[in-house]
């Protein structure tokens, strides 16, 4: 094996080690659980505050209420995944829960930049979930799911 091939090997070898899938499942998971620690402990409760996120959701159509069950999830999902708990069950759990806001945004045209948020970054989140709900826990859950 010529020198060149061996440090492409070993290069390969220390990825793989790194960034093994159940590594990278764990990151998707953890990476999910805080966006929507945020979206909904900061977005929602800090800068909107719950009553104006009900306002915002009755003024494109949806109950009040519903605001309210958007919350809790987000906020029970986000610990969850973050812990690995049910890790499945809460992204399944917020799919619907993204696909809402994909919808809600999808009038902002596609760029999340735009004005009101486009639907391009809901969008992604729903597909996280859909990918986590497919893979499960990854390393470092507390509980203990089969993948």
């Amino acid at each position: 094996m010529n020198t060149l091939t061996h440090n492409s090997a070993m290069r390969n070898e220390l990825v793989n080690q790194l960034i093994d899938p159940p590594t990278a499942t764990f990151i998707l998971r953890v990476t999910l659980g805080i966006v929507l620690l945020t979206h909904s402990l900061y977005l929602k409760l800090m800068v909107f505050t719950l009553p104006g996120t009900a306002q915002f959701f009755v003024s494109i159509g949806l109950p009040g209420m519903l605001a309210y069950v958007v919350f809790v999830i987000e906020a029970v999902a986000g610990i969850a995944l973050v812990l690995g708990i049910k890790t499945r069950l809460f992204s399944a759990l917020v799919i619907p829960v993204l696909l809402g806001a994909t919808w809600a945004h999808s009038s902002n045209g596609w760029l999340f930049s735009n004005g009101g948020g486009g639907w391009e970054y809901p969008l992604i989140l729903t597909v996280m979930a859909i990918v986590q709900a497919g893979l499960g826990n990854g390393k470092f859950a507390i509980s203990s799911e089969q993948n």
